[in-house]
C-alpha cells in the first residue's frame, strides 16, 4: 500500500535523529549516526524498513541538495587569495590517495586490464579516498585559535579545491564506466559542460545579483535557487552525460558570491536537515550489506582506512614542504586534510548507483569517516601543543 511509505519515513527520521544525537555525544559526525540508523532498521539487522524506489528517489534529491549546499558554501574570494599554493596542495591531495586506493585494491584483489570491471572498481576506490571534509578540522583550528593562520586558511582553501577536483575525476570515471571508452569524447563532454556552466552561470549570477538587490532576503530567492539546482543537475546528466551532483555543485558555486548566499544556504539546510539528509544517509545504511561481511572485507576496510589517512598526509604534506612551508606546518596541513565526511559518502553512493562499487565497501567508507573524525582533532591538538611547549622551553 502507498501509505506504508509514511511509516517508513517516520522510522527513518526518528532513528536517524536518535542515532545522530548519540554520535554527537561521542564527538563523532552526526551523519555517522544516521548511517548506523539505516543499518539498524535495514535488512542487515531489524529489517523494519526496506529500500524501495520512492526512498531511493528521495535519497537522490538529498544528495543533490547536499552538493548544492556544498557549492553555496564555497568562498571564491578565499580561493583566489590562497591561489596557487592551495591548488597544488589540493592536486597532490587528490593524486596520491587516488593512486594509493587503486594500488590497494589491486594488491588485495589482483590486477585487471584497462576497461574491465575490476579496473574501474580499483580506480573508484581511489576516487573515494580523494574527498576531503574539513568541518571537523575547521572546528578544531577555531578552538585552538589557529583558523585564521596561514595553515588554517591553506587547509580550508585546499579542501574546497580538493572536492572540486575530486568531482571532476568522478565525472571522468563515470563517463568511462558508462561504456564510453573514447577518451576524447569523455574529455570533450566534460569541457563542454564546464564551458556551458561558465557562460550560463555568469548570466544566471547577474540575474540573481539583480534579484538579490531588488528583493533582498525574501523567500523567492531560495525557491528560484532550488529550481536552478535541479535544472543544472538535469542538464548535466541529460545533455552532457555528467553526474547530476556535479551540476548541483556548480549551481551552488554560481550563487556562492551573491549577497544573500548564506540566507539561501540556511533555507536549503532546512530541507536537508528535516527529511532529505536523513533519508540519504539512512539509505546508505539500508544499502550496506553486512550479511556478506567477512574477515577479507574487514582486512580490506582496515587497510583502506590506513592508506586513505596516510596518503593524504603524504600528498598534502610533501607538497606543502615543497612550497616552502616548515616541516611542522606541512604535517599540520597534511593531518588537517585527512578528514572525510559527506562528500566521500556522496561519491560512494554515486558509484553504487552506476555500478562502480558494491555495497559491501560502504563499511570501509564509514570506518574511514569515523577514524578520521576522531584522529584528526587529537593529532592536531598534539602538534600544536608540542609547538607551544617548544616556545615555552625557549623562553
Amino acid at each position: 500500500m502507498a501509505y506504508e511509505i509514511f511509516l517508513s519515513l517516520a522510522i527513518i527520521i526518528l532513528f536517524s535523529k536518535v542515532f545522530g544525537l548519540l554520535a554527537k555525544k561521542i564527538h563523532a559526525p552526526e551523519v555517522v549516526g544516521e548511517i548506523i540508523a539505516g543499518i539498524v532498521i535495514g535488512p542487515s539487522l531489524l529489517g523494519i524498513v526496506s529500500l524501495n524506489g520512492f526512498i531511493t528517489q528521495l535519497a537522490e534529491i538529498g544528495v543533490v541538495l547536499l552538493m548544492f549546499s556544498a557549492g553555496l558554501g564555497t568562498n571564491l574570494k578565499e580561493l583566489m587569495r590562497t591561489g596557487v599554493k592551495a591548488l597544488l596542495i589540493a592536486c597532490a591531495g587528490v593524486f596520491v590517495p587516488l593512486i594509493g586506493g587503486a594500488l590497494l585494491y589491486t594488491a588485495v584483489y589482483g590486477a585487471s586490464p584497462w576497461g574491465s570491471e575490476k579496473f574501474f572498481e580499483a580506480v573508484f576506490i581511489g576516487v573515494i579516498m580523494t574527498a576531503t571534509s574539513v568541518s571537523i578540522t575547521v572546528q578544531t583550528l577555531r578552538e585552538l585559535g589557529k583558523l585564521k593562520t596561514t595553515v588554517g586558511t591553506t587547509v580550508l582553501s585546499a579542501a574546497i579545491i580538493d572536492d572540486v577536483i575530486g568531482i571532476i575525476v568522478l565525472t571522468f570515471v563515470i563517463g568511462f564506466k558508462s561504456g564510453d571508452s573514447n577518451i576524447g569524447h569523455v574529455v570533450l563532454s566534460t569541457i563542454l559542460f564546464f564551458a556551458f556552466s561558465i557562460v550560463v552561470g555568469f548570466l544566471v549570477y547577474l540575474l540573481f545579483k539583480w534579484m538579490d538587490k531588488r528583493w533582498p532576503h525574501t523567500r523567492r530567492l531560495p525557491i528560484w535557487s532550488l529550481a536552478l539546482c535541479f535544472i543544472m543537475a538535469y542538464a548535466a546528466e541529460k545533455f552532457f552525460g555528467i553526474a547530476d551532483i556535479t551540476g548541483a555543485y556548480v549551481a551552488g558555486i554560481i550563487l556562492c558570491s551573491i549577497q544573500d548566499h548564506d540566507y539561501i544556504a540556511q533555507k536549503m539546510d532546512i530541507n536537508s536537515y528535516m527529511i532529505f539528509g536523513p533519508v540519504f544517509f539512512a539509505s546508505i545504511g539500508l544499502r550496506t550489506d553486512l550479511s556478506n561481511f567477512n574477515s577479507n572485507i574487514l582486512l580490506f576496510s582496515i587497510l583502506f582506512v590506513i592508506v586513505a589517512l596516510v596518503s593524504k598526509i603524504i600528498g598534502c604534506g610533501l607538497m606543502s614542504k615543497a612550497l616552502k612551508f616548515s616541516w611542522s606546518d606541512s604535517l599540520k596541513i597534511g593531518v588537517g586534510m585527512m578528514t572525510r565526511g559527506e562528500v566521500a559518502l556522496i561519491v560512494s553512493q554515486k558509484g553504487l548507483s552506476v555500478g562502480l562499487v558494491s555495497s559491501e565497501y560502504f563499511t570501509a567508507v564509514i570506518l574511514l569517516i569515523v577514524a578520521s573524525s576522531i584522529l584528526t582533532p587529537i593529532i592536531l591538538k598534539v602538534l600544536y601543543s608540542q609547538e607551544t611547549s617548544k616556545v615555552h622551553d625557549v623562553e
